[in-house]
């Protein structure tokens, strides 16, 4: 089993501007930080209600097409020690791989499945 701590929710929007100006203005959500991410061609903006413990993960990808219904989840992302060790641990578990483990910014990331098809993020220390 791999030690993992939940850390946040990430949501898909179709327009990060407009998101983020509601989560913001009429719920009261700060607003972290924003960054591009070139591994996804996408954007992301962190929130994070002033009395919370949780973060909230605004994805917008350039290339998502159509949504349904329902696409609104991303992804959950638990910390991990480990990306690498960790994804190594569960792939040996059988769990499918959504994405091998890369760098951005000062984290390492990797993507795995669960049962359903969500997407589930381990994020832990960048690797030099």
């Amino acid at each position: 089993m791999v030690k993992a701590k939940f850390d946040y929710t990430g949501i898909g929007v179709r327009d990060l501007d407009h998101s983020i100006k509601f989560y913001t203005e009429k719920l009261g959500m700060q607003l972290l930080g924003r960054y591009k991410i070139k591994e996804t061609n996408g954007e992301i903006a962190d929130l994070k209600s002033p009395d919370g413990d949780q973060k909230l993960e605004l994805n917008w990808y350039a290339n998502r097409g159509e949504y349904k219904n329902g696409d609104e989840l991303d992804h959950l992302a638990f910390e991990v020690q480990d990306v690498d060790a960790a994804l190594s641990e569960l792939r040996s578990q059988g769990v499918e791989v959504a994405m091998e483990p890369f760098n951005a910014g000062n984290s390492r990331l990797a993507f795995v499945k669960d049962p359903d098809g969500i997407w589930i993020e381990l994020e832990g220390p960048k690797k030099t």
